[in-house]
């Protein structure tokens, strides 16, 4: 059973959300949320394994919430749920740690599977979409001190092999493993495998993160 908690200002979505969700019979909800600040007490009393966040609710941040929420609970996994598919809210959520975002309007179907696959560790966001969202907003982002005293390199690139590098920069391209198989003329098996090493590596939840970190990094450049 999958337990989720739900985080948006308006009842009325969280009613809907919850009638389609409990509809399903592994999908439980254990709690609503009103607030960022609420949400984060909640998940620290409830210990869902997933929260559907909305990242613009007065009285409490969305992106705050998912920040504070992944760092302390990393066994429960954030999808974002925004009204426009290319957010600076939405981008903000995927680099506070959310798994992925999906749009308030989306089919009952689509719900589902979106929330099932954060909870079996997947992301849910098409990676072309976060490559546009990474290539609208990361020229945006405010670098951290560590970047610039090393020019926005991250030490955690050395640590990686040269076909990890190509693995990854093509996983920022929004690439699917197929595509980068084909590319590198791998199997796909062992495009995983190396998608998997990078996670470890890197000490990065999921595919969403990979991408993040491979514009902030500066390994990939928005545009480029």
């Amino acid at each position: 059973m999958t337990t989720i908690l739900l985080v948006d200002d308006h009842a009325l979505l969280r009613k809907g959300f919850r009638m389609v969700l409990e509809a399903e019979p592994d999908l439980t909800v254990v709690g609503e949320a009103a607030d960022g600040v609420v949400a984060v007490r909640q998940v620290a009393s409830l210990a869902p394994d997933v929260v559907l966040m909305d990242v613009r609710m007065p009285g409490g941040d969305g992106i705050e919430a998912t920040r504070r929420i992944v760092a302390a609970h990393p066994g429960t996994r954030v999808l974002v749920l925004t009204t426009f598919d290319l957010d600076e809210y939405a981008f903000g959520a995927l680099r506070a740690g959310a798994s992925g975002f999906l749009l308030k309007n989306a089919e009952p179907a689509e719900l589902v599977r979106a929330v099932r696959a954060v909870a079996s560790g997947d992301a849910v966001v098409a990676p072309r979409i976060t490559q546009l969202l990474l290539e609208r907003f990361s020229g945006q982002l405010p670098l951290r001190p560590e970047e610039e005293a090393s020019g926005r390199g991250d030490p955690r690139l050395e640590a990686l092999t040269p076909r990890e590098l190509e693995v990854l920069r093509l996983v920022a391209t929004g690439l699917s493993n197929l595509e980068i198989a084909e590319a590198l003329h791998l199997s796909t098996t062992t495009v995983k495998t190396h998608t998997g090493n990078l996670l470890a590596k890197l000490a990065l939840r999921d595919r969403v993160q990979l991408v993040v970190f491979a514009y902030e990094s500066g390994l990939v450049r928005a545009g480029a």
